[in-house]
């Protein structure tokens, strides 16, 4: 196979992921088609879970987070714990307000907009942009979700002229409601722009009630550098993370039974019976992270907890075997990091100092802005060690603050050890971001490698056991 052959396959299937997830409600569909075509059964929050051993299944939030899990296919009432992994769906955009047409002295219609996130604003302009989200329809006598997705160049917010304001390149402070609003049309587009919605959804436009709609960047993902050693896409972050741990999760199918009888065993540990079976793997992905994830289907929300208590009766066990479960589990808070800058070396930390193509990121922060601690990037150091995969490490400078991300707000509803993790990236939060060719794929083996381990508290640490 040629040399970066297998790096490349990966990038390209994660640009398809990527191109297939416009706005945060596609990802999620996304992620269960595959699912589905896996085998995957899909649950409701609002009916009975019946779960058996072998089962594989997922549950959906909200329309933009999503859980899915899989049962032990042997001994499954004794399973040890959880190997979650956390990331998110969403990603700084521009969400489009209701009523959104706004006349231009009759001469052009642009859209009403609104931030949704911490984005760099500049890299908006000047590019070919869309609309995609979500609409609330009314059939009979219901209301049913419709995604959308106009799929064409469609709208532009035009950068005003250098002539018209000769401080633009001494740095500009823009203003979102004037100067971020996308151009839509000439004045002929008046009245139109919920008729395309509607149409590009295949609705009748009498029938939407409500919408979830963003504009989102058109380009589409490269490879590119001298060794084809860079990779630039719309929502790496956080859509990396979350591919990766959709692959991994996919590709961690279990042995065959024959061949895991002796890991699913009691042991006896001093005297006392202690649980050593294999953990059940959850990929878990919730929405508005990049809003501080305080709404239902956030990583605050108790959609994660809810899971896995569901799990534990569905599976037999009573609530001390839920603390026990939780006791033996581990997540990674899977969420990019930021690599050193070319142009801007001294905005990193001077001791460590990840790059893009060097591996996963350990991110540590004093102020729990990250949950690793000296437990858990141990463990995590461990998997990566079994995978044979390179890992760097991340601390903010210490007189910069740093962004926070889900590890350590869900462990405020699941108290489970947490390493937060990522993968390292040039222009964070920009419409187009950076990374390298090699990442995912290391990603993709460190994953894989922790949804087929356990990690099993002792009295004087964790023990880790392998399928």
């Amino acid at each position: 196979m040629e040399e970066g052959r297998e790096y490349k396959d990966t990038v390209q299937k994660l640009f398809t992921f990527i191109e297939e997830s416009p706005s945060q409600y596609h990802a999620v569909d996304t992620m269960r088609k595959h699912l589905e075509a896996a085998g995957y059964e899909q649950l409701l929050e609002s009916g009975a879970w019946k779960l058996k051993s072998g089962g594989k299944y997922y549950v959906i939030r909200s329309g933009s987070s999503l859980i899915a899990f899989r049962i032990p296919a042997q001994d499954s009432q004794n399973y040890c714990g959880f190997q979650i992994v956390a990331s998110h769906s969403d990603s700084p955009s521009f969400k489009i307000k209701t009523n959104p047409e706004m006349n231009v002295e009759e001469h052009y219609v642009k859209l009403n907009v609104e931030k949704y996130g911490g984005m760099l604003c500049a890299p908006w302009f000047d590019r070919p942009l869309s609309v995609a989200g979500r609409l609330i329809v009314k059939e009979n006598n219901r209301l049913v979700t419709k995604l959308v997705n106009v799929d064409r160049d469609l709208v532009m917010i035009p950068n005003l002229a250098i002539h018209m304001n000769r401080e633009a390149n001494k740095g500009y402070d823009y203003n979102i409601q004037k100067d971020m609003l996308p151009l839509y049309g000439c004045g002929e587009a008046k009245g139109k722009f919920m008729k395309q919605i509607a149409e590009a959804a295949n609705v009748k436009e009498d029938a939407i009630l409500a919408s979830d709609l963003f504009l989102y960047n058109r380009m589409k993902g490269s490879i590119w550098g001298a060794c084809e050693e860079f990779i630039s896409s719309p929502k790496l972050d956080d859509l990396q993370c979350a591919f990766s741990s959709l692959e991994a999760f996919l590709q961690s199918e279990e042995p065959l039974p024959s061949e895991n009888v002796q890991a699913n065993e009691q042991s006896e540990v001093d005297g006392k019976n202690v649980i050593n079976g294999k953990s059940i793997p959850v990929h878990c992905v919730f929405d508005n992270e990049e809003v501080g994830s305080g709404t239902k289907q956030g990583a605050a929300s108790t959609f994660l907890a809810d899971t896995l208590i569901r799990i534990n009766h569905a599976m037999g066990r009573d609530e001390a075997g839920y603390r026990q479960s939780i006791a033996n589990s581990f997540m990674l808070s899977a969420d990019n990091a930021h690599g050193v800058h070319p142009n801007h070396t001294d905005k990193a930390c001077p001791t460590n100092r990840p790059y893009p193509g060097n591996g996963v990121v350990i991110k540590y922060s004093a102020n729990q802005k990250y949950t690793t601690d000296a437990v858990s990037a141990a463990v995590f150091e461990e998997i990566c060690n079994r995978a044979n995969v390179p890992y760097q490490i991340y601390v903010n400078r210490s007189d910069i603050l740093g962004g926070s991300t889900l590890g350590n707000i869900s462990t405020t509803q699941v108290p489970v050890n947490t390493v937060d993790i990522g993968l390292a990236q040039l222009a964070m939060h920009s419409p187009y971001e950076t990374g390298s060719v090699k990442d995912t794929d290391y990603m993709i083996q460190a994953m894989k490698t922790f949804f087929e381990a356990s990690v099993r508290q002792t009295e004087d640490g964790y023990e880790l056991n392998f399928l």
